[in-house]
């Protein structure tokens, strides 16, 4: 279990509790989002490549269903955790209901190295977590999506188990999809591409121009490796990124293209030519317009937070900055774009996604990018809005509005008494340029 004070179910109870005390909300908001609806825990039997029977711990957190059926990823890692999994589907709860998207928040996990495990194993697993949870998701229930060292691949076994077991595809019960599952496109590189636009929009109200900005990045997977991509192709010289393995800087600028290749040829950016190496504590430290935490939650605490030398901190990651971090960056004037904003892209075209199974009728790219953006730049609207006239950080703005949005809900579904809080404004989807970040003439 993490630590106490590091504890990212406590952090999110933390931020609700906040929130609710400034909206003037009464104590049974509080009471019913403060844990999970439910939780499940699963032991999935493996039989590994030597013979032997391995069993596996497994969990699914479904959070709150008042806005639609729960939504959220599934990774696979060491330090899955009850904890972890509850918070992380109490942030996506929040996330949707900032974005406006008609899902409530649900996270799930296995206990694993999926380094260790050999591809026969790993689709075994897969599928034993599908067949656990078989009887509590569903397209109007709950819908998985990948996450840390799930992939597209993982999410095409999981949704033949599940039509397997169903007897008929069943296509909108998963999302983060192979394209010819019924995936959409531009899943891939959503998340990202959304952390992305909300440091453009940032840059915008603070003055600053992309073109001369500089940014670290720790993670280079789903997420950090197409934020690194996305902000080279809008000018900004990505000078450092960091791995689970290792890291590269260049003062003068990554070539982040041959670094992308490099990354998925070898599995870590460490040891990349085109730098000098770097570890996580120095990269905290680099003098950089804009920080990019990409990786696990409570990377950024009261240690480091005083040393961070960045204008901006975009958090890809769900939870990267511990409770006490957060009131030493707001006190230094950083501007700290939350996850639940940030991140929001990954989940935003999960639901395009659903949407288009649902209807059996798919989306461009161009759509997708198109109505992508017209959300993300909506979102950050309302948050920034709230955050210059409530005179709040960016983090309490962003879950004012979105509490804002459940707590009406409650009251209309009748599970907490009508009340006179304070309203705050909500997002309206914004027009945007399409394809800002569009991929350069000649590919790499």
């Amino acid at each position: 279990m993490p630590e106490a004070q590091h504890s990212p179910l406590r952090a999110a109870q933390k931020q609700l509790a906040a929130v609710v005390e400034r909206l003037g909300l009464g104590p049974d908001v509080y009471e019913l989002l403060k844990e999970p609806a439910r939780v499940i825990e699963v032991s999935i039997p493996v039989r590994m490549d030597n013979g032997r029977l391995k069993l596996f711990k497994g969990y699914r957190a479904q959070h709150c269903d008042v806005l639609g059926p729960t939504k959220g990823g599934i990774r696979f890692h060491p330090r899955v955790d009850l904890d972890e999994v509850k918070a992380l589907a109490i942030w996506m709860t929040f996330k949707c209901a900032l974005l406006g998207l008609p899902y409530g928040g649900a996270k799930g996990g296995v206990i694993c190295d999926p380094r260790e495990l050999s591809r026969r194993e790993l689709e075994e697993l897969s599928r034993g977590y599908i067949r656990a949870l078989a009887g509590f998701i569903g397209p109007d229930r709950d819908i998985p999506a990948p996450d840390v060292n799930t992939s597209d691949q993982v999410m095409g076994w999981m949704l033949d188990e599940f039509s397997r077991i169903t007897g008929h595809p069943n296509p909108a019960v998963i999302t983060g999809k192979p394209l010819v599952l019924g995936g959409s496109r531009g899943r891939g590189e959503a998340t990202g591409r959304g952390v992305v636009v909300t440091i453009r929009e940032a840059a915008r109200v603070l003055g600053m121009d992309m073109q001369q900005m500089t940014a670290a990045i720790q993670g280079f997977g789903k997420v950090g490796s197409w934020v690194a991509r996305y902000l080279h192709r809008a000018g900004t010289r990505v000078v450092a990124v960091v791995d689970a393995y290792g890291g590269v800087y260049n003062p003068a600028g990554l070539d982040v293209e041959a670094l992308f290749a490099y990354g998925r040829q070898n599995g870590t950016v460490r040891d990349f030519p085109g730098g000098q190496p770097i570890d996580n504590e120095a990269l905290f430290r680099l003098p950089v317009d804009v920080l990019v935490p990409a990786a696990l939650e409570n990377v950024i605490t009261e240690e480091n937070a005083p040393h961070i030398q960045a204008r901006i901190i975009a958090e890809g990651a769900n939870g990267p900055t511990t409770p006490e971090a957060d009131e030493i960056l707001y006190r230094r004037g950083i501007f700290v774009l939350p996850d639940i904003l940030a991140n929001a892209g990954g989940v935003t075209v999960s639901y395009f996604e659903w949407v288009q199974n649902l209807m059996q009728y798919y989306w461009s790219e161009e759509q997708v990018v198109r109505q992508l953006e017209r959300l993300m730049v909506g979102a950050f609207k309302a948050v920034y809005r709230c955050h210059v006239e409530e005179s709040v950080p960016m983090r309490l703005a962003a879950y004012m509005v979105a509490i804002d949005r459940l707590a009406e809900a409650l009251i209309a579904r009748g599970w907490v008494p009508a009340t006179d809080y304070h309203h705050v404004p909500q997002p309206e989807p914004a027009e945007a340029a399409v394809d800002v970040f569009r991929e350069p003439a000649t590919p790499v």
